[in-house]
């Protein structure tokens, strides 16, 4: 069943799959099209403007099997929990959540002990606090960390290509890794953190160069190489494994 959220775009709900499908009709469309979208853990499906919804229905409907695979086949979320292991700046660390216990610090982080298991190795995340407060506490310390991570990087930027950016923001976009408004606001997305640095650093570098070029045309490329050398080995890692961020602190599907 369909209901209308605005004009232009639509949520269907579909027996047998576990997974929101959202309906955009696209004036550039000039054919029905259904992707799956890791990011939001869901399918959209894109309508020319003419399309009427019971030619949606049957669309979706013939590709029903294909979807259910699709959907099965992607990565688990990986909830913010005790004794899970997440990414932080590319390198994976345990989380360990201590609701009574004693740290320097709402969060710490700890490196392993290098003579145990792989195990016990890893470094480890620890958050101190109610253990129902813990994955947003550990969320925001993470948002803080990207902020500072990226505000670092787009500040070195910047002094290479001669501009300066208005101000930075940290968002939970599922649709891009950063934005530059014509204002001069840099928006990046906080899961950037869990990334390897030189993908942050060319993440940074990216919107840094949208200061200049509002576009991605040669000249904008340019900038980007000149100021990012390794830009080619970071969008490869990103069209690789960028969507696979999107799992981490994300919840369970009913």
């Amino acid at each position: 069943m369909f209901s209308r959220r605005k004009p232009e775009t639509f949520h269907m709900t579909t027996p047998g799959l576990d997974a929101p499908v959202l309906v955009r009709r696209s004036a550039r469309a000039r054919r029905l099209s259904l992707t799956v979208n890791e990011a939001r853990r869901g399918a959209v499906l894109t309508l020319p403007g003419y399309t009427s919804l019971e030619e949606a229905g049957r669309f979706l409907a013939q590709h029903f099997e294909w979807l259910q695979k699709r959907l099965a086949a992607m990565p688990r979320p990986v909830p913010f929990a005790d004794g899970v292991v997440v990414p932080l700046r590319g390198r994976d660390h345990s989380l360990c959540f201590i609701p009574n216990g004693r740290q320097r610090g709402v969060v710490r982080v700890q490196e392993g002990d290098a003579a145990g298991t792989a195990e016990t190795s890893l470094p480890v995340i620890r958050v101190a606090g109610a253990q129902e407060h813990a994955p947003r506490r550990l969320k925001d310390w993470l948002k803080r960390q990207a902020r500072e991570d990226l505000a670092r990087h787009c500040a070195a930027h910047a002094g290479t290509l001669g501009v300066k950016p208005k101000r930075i923001a940290i968002r939970d976009q599922s649709s891009r890794w950063g934005s530059c408004s014509a204002a001069g606001i840099l928006s990046f997305s906080w899961r950037l953190i869990l990334a390897p640095g030189p993908v942050l650093d060319y993440l940074a570098a990216h919107e840094v160069a949208h200061l200049l070029e509002m576009n991605h045309g040669p000249r904008f490329w340019a900038h980007v190489r000149e100021t990012c050398a390794g830009m080619d080995e970071a969008k490869y890692w990103l069209k690789k494994n960028g969507s696979g961020l999107h799992r981490y602190g994300a919840a369970e599907s009913s």
